[in-house]
């Protein structure tokens, strides 16, 4: 497999179940978002990604953020461009070992991950069908200089209002860019800072059984 990952099978028997794939954040691990794993609806086959690049201590990254005196903080965007196709391979990967539901993939991302699950979206369209992006933005420097006409990817947004890492009018661009193409989308903001507030959690689970 092209990424380490850890499982949750249905917890009910099922031929084709539909897929959860979670990408955390800089700097945490595959056990992060895997901690809800057991919250979420049980014909779900949760696969929780470790990111490739160690960081040191248990944690890892989707690409290096950097900082010096010239040019402040930036990303590793040839990193973040290697890291979505890792991922593409690796829903596919996934989707042909469990045999699963080829049109109830669903991307779960918080942060980087969220960022790089948008970014994978116009890359590889349609490669998942629904993207939760929780706490990110979408980096316009990773998207095609072409953005494919075939989507029909739908996405669920969310972000704090106080969150220091990423500023919320980043996150507050993303319901204008998804609208502008006409893809459908839903944008919540919560009072928190850079995490998943509990009502956060219950809204994300409620959209993904709609969608089961």
């Amino acid at each position: 497999m092209s990424l380490h990952y850890l499982v949750r099978k249905p917890k009910k028997e099922i031929s084709n179940p539909p897929l959860l794939i979670l990408l955390h954040g800089y700097g945490s691990n595959e056990q992060d978002l895997f901690s809800f794993a057991e919250e979420l609806p049980d014909e779900l086959l949760i696969i929780s990604a470790q990111a490739p690049y160690s960081m040191g201590f248990g944690g890892y990254a989707w690409y290096a953020i950097n900082f010096d005196d010239v040019n402040g903080k930036f990303s590793d965007l040839d990193q973040a461009r290697s890291s979505i196709t890792k991922i593409a391979s690796f829903i596919d990967e996934i989707k042909v070992k469990y045999n699963t539901n080829p049109d109830k993939i669903f991307l779960l991302g918080f942060s980087q991950g969220a960022i790089l699950s948008y970014a994978l979206s116009f890359n590889h369209p349609n490669k998942a069908n629904y993207i939760l992006a929780l706490s990110g933005y979408i980096n316009k420097e990773l998207l095609p200089k072409e953005l494919p006409k075939n989507i029909v990817t739908e996405y669920y947004t969310s972000h704090g209002t106080v969150d220091q890492v990423l500023p919320i009018e980043w996150a507050r661009n993303s319901k204008p860019f998804l609208d502008e193409l006409g893809l459908k989308n839903v944008y919540f903001e919560y009072p928190v800072g850079h995490g998943v507030a509990p009502q956060n959690f219950y809204s994300l689970k409620s959209w993904i059984e709609e969608r089961l």
